[in-house]
Parts: C-alpha cells; structure tokens; sequence
C-alpha cells in the first residue's frame, strides 16, 4: 500500500471548492522617469529662473536703504543705529519665500501628480531665479562705487548705499526650499492615492473529518 500523495485534511489540487492563492502584495513601485517629465523639469527651471527678475525688480524698490554721508575726509552711515540693511535682507527672504510657495502651487495644479522631474525643476530654478534677482537688483541698485558716489554728491549730503545680501547664501536657499516644502504638503495632502490592493475570498471552511462535504 502507498502513501497517498496529498497530505491528510487538505483538499487535492485543482478543487473547484479551494479557494485561489491571495494576489501578491505590490509595493508603490515608482514609474520610470520620462521623456516628456524631464521635458517639464527643464521648463519649470526656466520659467522659476526667468520670474527671478520680477523677484530683482520687487527687491530692488522695496528694500530699505541704508544712508551713508561723506565729511570729505570718509564715508559714514548716516543713522549708525538704523536697520535698513537687515531689512535689505529680510525684504528678500520674505519674497523669495512667497515666490517659491507660489511657483509650487502653480506646479501642483498644472500637474498633480507631481515627478523627481518636476521636484528638481523647482530646487534649481528657484536657485536660478534668486541668483539673478541678486544679480539684477545690485547691478540697477546705487552703485557700488561708494568713494566716486560720495565724491559727486559732495560732503555733508547723504546718498544711498549699495544694494547689499549680507547673509546672500541663506537668501538663496529661501525660495527653493519654500518650493519643495509647499509642492510636498500639497501632494500629500490633495495628490493622486495609490488604488487599494482588491480583497480576495476567505479560504471556506472545511470539515477536518472524514466526512467533510
């Protein structure tokens, strides 16, 4: 007598009464990058860099000036106590901040579903864009020749300072990370949900005796 080849309480294969293996549990793979996302990547790093002379413009006429005057001998502040150039500073955070929750919200409606593509886009053009903002309001800004100006102004009359960033590589850093930041909580609070793996039967049960229907 041979052992019988299906072990004891279990049902032979192919049994229209067992019930199918439950599906494999599929991790959320990411789809490959494309063409077409590395396409709108590149184009939102354009546009964030060229919005960076709106930045150099805005900065340029609403940023305090810092007062210098010239005795004929040196070139002083004019108001030694005064806060102008910190708020130099803080007048271009505060707008590179705004530009960079702005340009994310613009990402996320145009393209909910977001992308590495699209992420980077915005950490470099926001970067982009705060360098020629810089760049633009320093060079329309007063000019950077403090002895020449004071020297055309005469002594004892007060004129404007240079345009200055005295912590420029914190202000770069505003409008990237202001972008990241709101396109992250945007997508995961309104993004696109991954779809819910489909339930499978429950296994039935089975009489353990030998009488089992």
């Amino acid at each position: 007598m041979t052992a019988p080849l299906t072990p004891p309480h279990q049902p032979p294969p192919h049994d229209p009464d067992w019930p199918p293996p439950p599906p494999p549990m599929l991790g959320p793979a990411g789809d490959p990058i494309t063409a077409a996302e590395v396409l709108q990547g590149v184009l939102v790093t354009l546009v964030s860099a060229v919005a960076g002379a709106v930045l150099g413009v805005l900065w340029l006429n609403l940023a305090p000036r810092v007062l210098l005057i010239s005795d004929g001998k040196g070139v002083y502040l004019r108001n030694s106590e005064g806060e102008a150039a910190i708020g130099s500073d803080g007048t271009f955070v505060l707008l590179a901040l705004a530009f960079g929750a702005v340009a994310a919200l613009v990402v996320f409606l145009a393209r909910r579903k977001g992308g590495v593509p699209l992420v980077l886009g915005l950490a470099l053009g926001g970067v982009l864009g705060s360098l020629l903002a810089w760049g633009l309001g320093t060079y329309f800004g007063p000019t950077s020749d403090v002895v020449a100006h004071a020297k055309a102004v005469g002594p004892n009359v007060a004129f404007e300072a240079p345009l200055e960033l005295n912590l420029a590589a914190a202000a770069m850093l505003a409008w990237p990370l202001a972008a990241m930041i709101v396109h992250l909580a945007l997508t995961a609070l309104f993004g696109p949900r991954d779809p819910d793996p489909e339930p499978w039967d429950r296994p039935k049960a089975y009489d353990q005796g030998p009488g089992r229907s």
